[in-house]
Order: structure tokens, then sequence, then C-alpha cells
């Protein structure tokens, strides 16, 4: 496929480099082999119709999105079906996942992102997979819409705190009135067509009772659940953890664990259950991490991170989770006009994602579950003025969730 010209505005070919992320982000691991992109997340539009309260991108430490363009021009998309495709090439790549994300991607279109996801499959060779979804926060689903993305192979994945009004009081639009009317329309459609229907994924607050808010999310029938943890760090700690209760020993057994008991008791809905209604993403890679298989999560694990970022004006970045720790801190200095995903890879920040041990603080190493919490989510490790070489601040709730797992499938195997 061609390479097509750069447009005159506003693109990242036009602008000189953005400054590399801070040195503190970890070490390079010099000499480690490096890992293919296997992920690709394409900023189709980097503005939403929601004004979340608590949102980390738009609210957060990190204003880059305010000097890109709304949505990403046809040579954007272009140029990163191009630069895909390179990097399917160049690694044998047999399957990809193409993520259509934003902001809210379906301010583009449905027949836009059907596009996109077509162009990128034009491009990488034929026996390479295109797996393609988008995701959204559901309130701007239509029937239309939703047979379009179906037709052309795109799932849908929503985003949503809980399944009852109450549980999304934060998720307001931009005059402060609540979504959760056209979000539980869009999840209703969306259940109407379930070979479309990538899953729901639940940021946790742990003020929400664990059971109601995991029997009101299955009432949508998701495929698949994902529950997040809030972005945060030693800095700014996320809700229930304050600074004065975190302390200076994050690997502390005897610390608060509020998301984990919170998780723990979710889990237990999960497995105890009769019929397994819905899988769990985080339950099922925490199992398989338990059992020595190996599983791909940003979350758990010393899996190589192997995701990368596009935004609308084609520049390059590492996962939006680091704009939570401070300004720049996803920047790489590169785009799809000028780089390719390789040259991504050799970027340190990426390296240090891939680092493995390497990467980990010595509280991490000297930790008896390591190997399945791999340090935790990156971005939640870190401090400010003295980078991400630490264990994460959700420490002791993901060694609580570890741990009580565990002892679950101990019970099991000795019922």
């Amino acid at each position: 496929m061609p390479a097509p010209r750069a447009p005159a505005q506003p693109s990242a070919a036009d602008r000189p480099p953005a400054p590399a992320p801070d040195a503190r982000a970890g070490p390079a691991a010099a000499g480690a082999p490096r890992v293919p992109f296997r992920q690709f997340i394409l900023k189709v539009n980097g503005r939403c119709n929601l004004n979340c309260r608590y949102c980390y991108l738009y609210a957060g430490p990190d204003s880059g999105w305010r000097h890109r363009p709304a949505g990403a021009s046809d040579a954007v998309r272009a140029r990163t079906a191009h630069r895909i495709a390179e990097h399917a090439s160049a690694h044998g790549l047999r399957e990809i996942s193409l993520v259509l994300h934003g902001g809210e991607p379906l301010l583009a279109g449905a027949d836009a992102l059907v596009a996109t996801a077509r162009q990128v499959r034009a491009a990488v060779p034929a026996n390479c997979a295109v797996h393609a979804v988008v995701q959204t926060n559901g309130t701007l689903l239509t029937e239309a819409g939703l047979r379009t993305l179906r037709a052309a192979g795109v799932r849908v994945g929503v985003s949503l705190d809980g399944g009852l009004e109450r549980h999304n009081r934060e998720r307001v639009d931009h005059a402060g009135r609540p979504s959760w009317t056209a979000a539980t329309r869009g999840l209703r459609l969306l259940a109407g067509h379930p070979d479309a229907y990538a899953g729901v994924l639940c940021v946790v607050d742990v003020a929400g009772d664990p059971a109601e808010v995991y029997a009101s999310l299955l009432a949508f029938d998701p495929p698949m659940l994902d529950f997040l943890l809030p972005h945060g760090n030693w800095s700014a700690p996320p809700p229930g953890l304050t600074a004065a209760g975190l302390g200076r020993a994050p690997s502390s057994a005897a610390r608060a664990a509020p998301y984990g008991q919170w998780l723990g008791a979710v889990f237990d809905q999960w497995w105890r259950a009769d019929r397994r209604r819905v899988r769990v993403r985080l339950f099922e890679e925490c199992l398989a991490l338990l059992l020595g298989l190996p599983a791909a999560t940003e979350s758990l694990g010393l899996q190589p991170f192997a995701a990368a970022v596009v935004e609308t004006d084609g520049t390059i970045e590492q996962s939006d989770a680091l704009k939570s720790a401070y300004e720049g801190a996803a920047a790489t200095g590169l785009d799809v006009f000028r780089h390719s995903f390789d040259d991504a890879l050799a970027h340190p920040g990426v390296a240090a994602r891939q680092a493995g041990t390497a990467a980990l603080a010595a509280d991490c190493l000297r930790c008896p579950v390591v190997r399945v919490c791999g340090g935790g989510h990156y971005a939640h490790r870190y401090d400010a003025g003295a980078g991400f070489r630490h264990p994460s601040v959700y420490c002791a709730d993901l060694r609580h969730l570890i741990e009580h797992i565990a002892g679950r499938v101990t019970e099991a195997a000795g019922a």
C-alpha cells in the first residue's frame, strides 16, 4: 500500500517532535528482545459527548488532547493502516487487535469506523486477521449503527460503572445531565446483537455493594466483564486510599485492601455460581497465572506490554493510563508519518514496559505473588519525583485478591 502524504493541517508531521517521556519511567533493559505490538489503539475521535467527573483523560494532569484535532483525518487513518501493515509483515503476525477508541469513537459515525477497519484489513498481509472492536460509552448506539458495525465484523465494548442508575451518577454530559437512559438504551440494543457484543468494562467503586454491582451488570447479558481499578498513584491516590493510609511501606500485608476485598467478594459470586453466565477477564487472567499459564493483561502478570496508541493527529503514544501520572507521560516524540512502530518499540518507555522483572521495585521482587501480580499496572506505580520503579499503589489490594483466589482454588481442589 503506498504511503499517503501528510495533510497540511493539522498533523504531527507538521510539528517538532514532542518531548521524550520522563527518564524516570524505568530501565530500558538493554539487550532484551523486543516484543512486537499486537494491539493498535486508534483514536478516531479525540472528544467525548460525556463529561464524567472522574475522567483521568480530560480532567487529569495531561492536557495534550486540547491541542489535537477532534477527529483523525483521512491521511492519519491511511498512514496508520500502512504502519500497522508494515509492522505485521515485518514480524509475521497472524492476528492483531484494532481498537477504535476516543474520546467517544461513535462521534465519528459507524460508517467511518467500518471504513477504518476495512482500510486496516486491506493493508495487512492476507494471512493476518484483524480483530476490530469499538470501545464506547454506549450513549450513541443505534440499531442502524449496530447493524453496520456487525456486518463489517466490528464488535462493540461498552464502559459502564454498574448496572443501576445510581452507580453511574458521575457519568454525565457537558450540561451535567445523567447519561444513564441513553447508555442503557444502547446496551439493550447491543444485547440483541450478541455476535457484535464484546463486553462491558466497569471501573471499581468501593462505595458500591460488590454483589449488587455484579448482579446489575449481568442484567445486560454481557459475554465478558472486565473490572478496572481507578487510575491513581502514590502521589495522587485513588478514592478510598489516602496518602496517610498508604504510608511508605507499600508491600505491607497489614495495610487495608478495600479494592482487593471488593473484587474478592465479586469473585466469590462468580466462582460459586451454579452456571457461569459471563467471563470475567481479571479473574480468568489471575487463575491462568496462578496455574502457570501465560496471560496478557495490563494489570497482572509479567507478559511484555504490546499495545500502541495512535492519536488523532498521528502521534504514537504509550498507554493512555500513563496520562494520569503527569503531563507528557505517554509521549514518545514519534508519529506515523515519520516513524514506524518498530521505532516505537525502541523507545525507552516502551522498553521499560517490556522489561519484565528488570523494571520492578525491590519490594516486588521479594513478594511471593510477583509472578501473578507483575507489579500491577505500570501507571499505578508512579511517585512524583521518583518515577515508576515502585510497587503499585494497589499493592495490598492485588495481593489480597490473588491470595483470595488462590485460596478458593485450593478449596476446590480439596473438595
